[in-house]
């Protein structure tokens, strides 16, 4: 037993040991050639969608603001001196009331100045005793008109082509949804796009409320329609890429667009039921949910889902 101990499976051992080792480096630095790489099988395939019929309404809701109308001027319709400013600043004036006097010297003439409208005098430019000519500012007048601007993205401006002259406005924490009137797309110098509608006369409001503009551009009920995302274009006019489902090159073929409410368009022309295109437009990524996982550690990794073309 002495000599197994000391002799014959220390020998055992080295033996075993040393065909271990000998074997992982075979493995590692003399693989066999003759094995074969494992290749993925797996692609992401393009997104198809039928084309369906549906209804689409084409309504827009907006944040806007109440604010007064633009301040009206007085003129003098005389030459002449002023004799009497009967207004001051910041009074409240009623439609046709006297705001100056004016005295033409030959021939002698006796005119008053009235208010064009309601409103409240905003300046004052002259004073007694000073000459007043014809179409010379004599004041300012901040009239008793309201009206609700909206601020929109200017790639919204094609939805409002076909827009209506009214739209429902309702006051945060005011009375009941009205009517604004006079529906109207502007432009600033600095290329900012607005809505502007008037506020009805009738109507008791303030500038500076916080108001909510929704306007109905149009409706269509049992039309066929297609995704926005699929289309590349869209002001009347757009492309699509038709997918024969044969494993081809999808056609690209032009359309005809009516309404949409952004997420989905009426196709006037071009397209039929059924026919099945891409849902995104090439070199575009699809705009999805991003998916979120908890991270393990408390928190919340997201990704988004989605690929380019």
């Amino acid at each position: 037993m002495v000599v197994w101990r000391r002799w014959i499976f220390p020998i055992l051992m080295i033996v075993v040991l040393g065909a271990v080792a000998a074997a992982l480096v075979k493995i590692a630095f003399f693989p066999d050639e003759t094995s074969t790489a494992v290749e993925p099988s797996a692609g992401i395939a393009d997104t198809v969608v039928p084309v369906e019929r549906g209804d689409v309404v084409n309504a827009m809701s907006l944040p806007g603001t109440i604010a007064r109308d633009e301040a009206v001027t007085v003129r003098s319709e005389i030459d002449g001196t002023v004799t009497a400013v009967h207004v001051k600043p910041g009074q409240s004036v009623s439609n046709g009331q006297v705001l100056f006097t004016v005295k033409q010297t030959y021939p002698v003439l006796t005119f008053d100045v009235r208010a064009p409208e309601a409103g409240e005098i905003a300046t004052l430019t002259v004073v007694k005793g000073q000459g007043a000519s014809v179409g010379v500012e004599l004041a300012t007048l901040n009239p008793s008109r309201y009206h609700v601007m909206s601020t929109v993205e200017p790639v919204q401006l094609y939805r409002l082509l076909e827009a209506p002259s009214e739209a429902s406005v309702a006051i945060q924490g005011g009375p009941a949804p009205f009517t604004c009137t006079g529906l109207d797309v502007q432009v600033a110098e600095d290329s900012t796009t607005s809505v502007r509608c008037a506020v009805p006369k009738d109507q008791v409001v303030f500038a500076g409320l916080q108001a909510d503009v929704e306007i109905s551009i149009g409706t269509v009920t049992d039309a066929l329609v297609v995704p926005t995302t699929a289309v590349k274009g869209g002001a009347g006019s757009g492309v699509v890429w038709i997918d024969a489902g044969d494993g081809s090159d999808p056609e690209e073929r032009e359309i005809a667009l009516g309404v949409s409410d952004g997420t989905i368009v009426e196709v006037t022309e071009g397209l039929e039921e059924g026919e099945m295109i891409r849902q995104f437009v090439p070199g575009l990524a699809a705009t999805t949910e991003p998916v979120c996982y908890d991270d393990g550690f408390g928190g919340e990794y997201c990704e988004e889902q989605g690929w380019n073309w």
